[in-house]
């Protein structure tokens, strides 16, 4: 009775499917259990109903085979006094007719109510998951940068859609099945215990063998189970990562390798997942062979009880139908226990990050400046990513309306934490920063961070029109502002040469467009958000120059009159700045202007030499 999907990345909610998978367990399965039913709470009338109406549906299927059974027994009644020589009985036809009638409107009324209850059911399940989807989403806007930089996107994403998927499975799908399970359980006791307790025993002595081959084969098919998952993510991300890294593949010549690598994989899955289908697929022909035991048994003793009369063909009909139908539920509930112990370790990881900490409140007297300059001061800013370990002792910067500011150092200095602190996706320790004499931390976040623009060195364009995403700066901008803010970045001659121009959709990694010109659109974008403080991450790091070039007078278009923080690498691109900042350790270790900074023979010197040195020697080459 036991069989096993093939399909081995997928929970089965076949009847035995889950029985063979590895069960994954909560830690705190009691804790978690009960939150869940908090959910279900609200829409506990809806429950009961369902409830209600599995049992009249159980209730009425079951008492079918009982009712079938009469009429077998009335055509063997005249079929054996026929037999003795009794030709003036004839079969009452009407009285099949009307069995039969009410075995239709059984089924009918069986089938509607299972119809209503499963209704309901998925309308409540896809009701609770909805609550569970608003409620994760809505927390993953107030969690902290920190959260994200410590969890990988894909276990973000596999809790939020995988996870929540699993639960709205099991409440649509196996709590039907484990009520009605227990309902036919119970059912078919009594209507056997109500045809003959003696067959009944026959019956339920069979029981404890049917569970120890299932328990015992799904033990030794479980390992195999284990090892087929195991080498399925291996596969899986052997393929992904030789496919997504194809041409670097093919470049280096690796091709022999990769091939041998994945069929090394292969091999591992084709051993552990042929010895767990087979296996698993041996308790289908025992469980067989135990069930056909208890019918011989019960056709001999019922055989035996109606030659005695003390039962009727009929009945022994029924009895083996009501039999048929005992191990089958047993078996599903063993299989939905599995379930739900995978669906509360589900439930677990989607409250995990509901716990999770969130972001400082936003003050609720929020202060609001309609139009801001730029002057930023950090005063006394300290700052570190662990509370026992500080990565920004006492940070002083006093910035003027439309300065450039230039941070450089080394990496793992601090210069993108230092842009992070200015745009609150981290909270500082102590002291504290200004926009125009107002604290950052009296801002809401949102309008906080509608002041900045930013450029940065890994470009993000969205699937969709290059109008559309040069229109996400500003929602309600206009077709004649898009084009400007699109010539301003020098990019509207490169879009005008495209088949659709502005109408050209980018696809999802946008690479349908050369690198360079992303950064256009991205500094369109900038542009036609007019920010009052702009942030430029190296946004000229990947490109050739001239297309640097275009890039840098688009880039010069969009600083005047701004105040801008621009992380640079290439310290040939900011000898113009007002200030730099040079940064190593989370500290400032130098400031001033190019010049002077070149004239201290200090860190940014040398740094600023080792590039030119480094220039000369490659143009010597």
């Amino acid at each position: 009775m036991i069989n096993k999907g093939s399909n081995t990345n997928k929970r089965g909610h076949g009847r035995n499917g889950a029985m063979m998978m590895p069960v994954q367990k909560a830690k705190n399965f009691k804790g978690t259990f009960k939150r869940l039913l908090q959910y279900l709470k609200p829409r506990r009338f809806s429950i009961i109903a369902c409830v209600i109406l599995s049992i009249f549906s159980t209730v009425f299927s079951i008492l079918s085979p009982k009712i079938m059974g009469l009429a077998t027994s009335e055509l063997f009644e005249v079929f054996n006094k026929r037999l003795k020589g009794d030709s003036s009985v004839s079969v009452d036809f009407s009285y099949i007719l009307n069995i039969l009638l009410v075995l239709a409107g059984l089924y009918i009324i069986s089938a509607l109510f299972t119809y209503i209850m499963r209704y309901i059911m998925a309308s409540l399940a896809q009701k609770t998951v909805y609550d569970m989807r608003q409620e994760i989403s809505g927390k993953l806007t107030k969690l902290p940068l920190k959260y994200y930089d410590a969890h990988t996107h894909g276990e973000i994403l596999s809790r939020v859609t995988n996870d929540i998927d699993n639960i709205s499975n099991t409440l649509q799908q196996s709590i039907i099945q484990l009520i009605t399970s227990a309902i036919i359980i119970i059912g078919v006791i009594v209507m056997m215990l109500s045809i003959s307790p003696l067959l009944t025993l026959v019956v339920v002595i069979t029981l404890p063998l049917s569970i120890f081959i299932t328990k015992s084969v799904a033990k030794r098919s479980q390992k195999y189970f284990k090892s087929q998952q195991k080498v399925l993510g291996q596969i899986n991300g052997h393929v992904e990562e030789m496919y997504t890294g194809h041409k670097i593949v093919k470049a280096f010549g690796y091709e022999e390798k990769s091939i041998e690598n994945f069929e090394k994989f292969n091999d591992e899955l084709y051993n552990s997942g042929w010895k767990a289908q087979f296996i698993s697929g041996i308790i289908m022909p025992l469980m067989r062979f135990v069930n056909n035991l208890g019918y011989v048994f019960v056709c001999i003793g019922g055989g035996i009880l109606m030659i005695k009369n003390s039962i009727k063909l009929g009945d022994i009909q029924a009895f083996l139908q009501y039999s048929r139908n005992f191990s089958q539920p047993i078996v599903q509930t063993a299989n939905i226990a599995n379930i739900i112990q995978s669906t509360i370790a589900s439930a677990e990881r989607v409250f995990e990050i509901l716990d999770e900490i969130e972001e400082i409140p936003d003050s609720e007297n929020n202060k609001i400046a309609k139009k801001l300059k730029g002057e930023v001061v950090f005063k006394n800013v300290k700052f570190g990513y662990k509370e026992d370990v500080t990565l920004i002792k006492n940070m002083n910067i006093d910035v003027k309306q439309g300065d450039t500011v230039a941070i450089v150092g080394p990496t793992g200095a601090g210069k993108t934490t230092l842009v992070n602190l200015l745009m609150r996706f981290y909270e500082i320790n102590d002291g504290s920063i200004t926009i125009d004499g107002l604290d950052i931390r009296d801002f809401k976040r949102g309008a906080l961070r509608s002041i900045f623009g930013m450029v940065l060195q890994d470009t993000w364009l969205f699937n969709g029109t290059i109008r559309d995403n040069i229109a996400y700066g500003r929602q309600d901008a206009t077709e004649e502002e898009i084009i400007a803010a699109a010539k301003a970045a020098n990019a509207d001659f490169f879009i005008r040469t495209l088949p659709d121009g502005y109408d050209t959709v980018l696809n999802e990694e946008a690479n349908n467009i050369s690198q360079g010109q992303k950064q256009l659109l991205t500094i369109a974008r900038a542009i036609l958000a007019d920010p009052a403080i702009l942030i430029l991450d190296e946004a000229t790091s990947s490109v050739d120059t001239r297309t640097e070039i275009y890039i840098q007078k688009a880039m010069h278009t969009l600083m005047k009159g701004r105040t801008s923080f621009v992380i640079a690498h290439r310290l040939s691109t900011i000898k113009d700045a007002d200030v730099i900042l040079v940064m190593n350790d989370g500290d400032i270790i130098e400031k001033g202007t190019h010049e002077e900074l070149l004239n201290q023979q200090g860190f940014y010197a040398d740094l600023y030499n080792s590039q030119f040195v480094g220039n000369d020697a490659q143009e010597a080459i």
